[in-house]
């Protein structure tokens, strides 16, 4: 296997699928990359069996050689080392030659040999797109990990809250993430004949949502066991998460007994700064709500307490006062990406929503904290 590339789009396309290779890996060979030039190009892969990338550089790119004095054939080089020698050199080309399992990297001025590792040692990898195919754009892509993304669990105890919940039904695509303390929905509208119900691992959303950055489109695929995103050049993979999700349709409340319209800004910089005194109760702020006036507050045995009062608001309802964790609530108003927010309640220990009231297709649920 030989040949000369552009060292940009190398570097580039090796930095897509490192993605895939995970610092702690059950097999030696995948913190290799493999390499493997043929009639399309030279296509590079990563994968640590949770996700895999397999991404291509042709040829050519219009009138622009960006592979030339080639010889086809494949190699598994340390995925680390040659991302790092790649990055460091300073020309404009760089030289790829495996001899007996030897690889020599070189441009005009460096000169690398590496031990490489026969090429059939690496896992056969399904990498094929089957099942039902749905095509989104990058916009909605990215408001589907950006507004639920964050609110699926990160710990394995109950590996199916790590997943983003898609539905498709009737003309609608449903994201949903919950981690059983709060909750994020997401609804964009698709075509009416795509079905079907999947567990996505939340943080591979966002993995190829970071891949999406030139392209304006995904094409998603999704089988029992997979999901395969085709964007341009590269395919990315991941298995599903097996298991029900948990039944989220009930936990938004459909009557409401209290109603707090704010400016998002306003509401989030009062959460902060009283969440510099919650250090004793883990991030937990206090919101009391009445005719009179909305305040947010925290106290510390050790230290003291603050109180932050918030002006310009609309209020309906009695006397409320409700705890809960400002992380949780300050990330569900991010996400709504909204200059004004309305909070709805129901009563001081259940569920609230935070939602946009321009916006009906994005719902954040948090559930209270008991401080007493």
């Amino acid at each position: 296997m030989r040949f000369t590339i552009v060292r940009d789009e190398l570097v580039k396309s090796i930095n897509v699928a490192f993605r895939a290779i995970s610092s702690k890996v059950s097999y030696p060979v995948l913190e290799n990359l493999k390499l493997d030039l043929d009639d399309m190009g030279l296509s590079i892969t990563g994968s640590n069996f949770e996700i895999s990338i397999k991404t291509l550089i042709p040829y050519s790119d219009g009138e622009r050689d960006i592979i030339r004095n080639y010889k086809k054939g494949s190699a598994l080089i340390k995925g680390k080392l040659f991302a790092d020698i790649t990055r460091s050199m300073d020309d404009e080309e760089i030289t790829f030659d495996v001899i007996d399992n030897n690889a020599t990297i070189t441009d005009n001025h460096s000169e690398y040999r590496i031990n490489c590792i026969r090429p059939e040692e690496y896992p056969d990898l399904d990498l094929e797109a089957i099942g039902t195919e749905l095509v989104l754009s990058k916009e909605n892509f990215h408001a589907i990990c950006e507004q639920t993304a964050f609110a699926a669990s990160t710990k394995e105890q109950r590996p199916v809250l790590t997943a983003l919940n898609l539905e498709a039904e009737n003309g609608v695509l449903t994201a949903t993430a919950t981690d059983a303390a709060r909750m994020a929905r997401k609804s964009i509208s698709i075509a009416d004949d795509v079905k079907f119900v999947a567990n996505v691992p939340a943080r591979m959303m966002v993995e190829v949502d970071h891949l999406l950055e030139n392209l304006a489109e995904v094409s998603i695929s999704f089988s029992d066991k997979k999901a395969l995103f085709k964007l341009g050049r590269t395919v990315v993979a991941t298995r599903l998460i097996a298991g029900d999700y948990p039944n989220t349709k009930n936990i938004v409340p459909k009557i409401t007994s209290y109603a707090l319209e704010v400016n998002g800004a306003d509401l989030l910089k009062a959460i902060a700064r009283a969440n510099l005194l919650s250090m004793d109760r883990e991030n937990v702020v206090d919101l009391s709500m009445s005719d009179d006036g909305i305040s947010i507050s925290a106290k510390s045995s050790q230290v003291g307490s603050a109180i932050e009062k918030i002006d310009n608001f609309k209020f309906e309802g009695s006397q409320l006062r409700v705890s809960f964790n400002s992380e949780f609530v300050s990330a569900a108003v991010r996400a709504l990406g909204a200059e004004d927010v309305t909070m709805a309640f129901v009563g001081e220990m259940k569920p609230f929503v935070i939602k946009n009231t321009k916006d009906d297709s994005i719902i954040q649920v948090v559930t209270p904290v008991r401080t007493y």
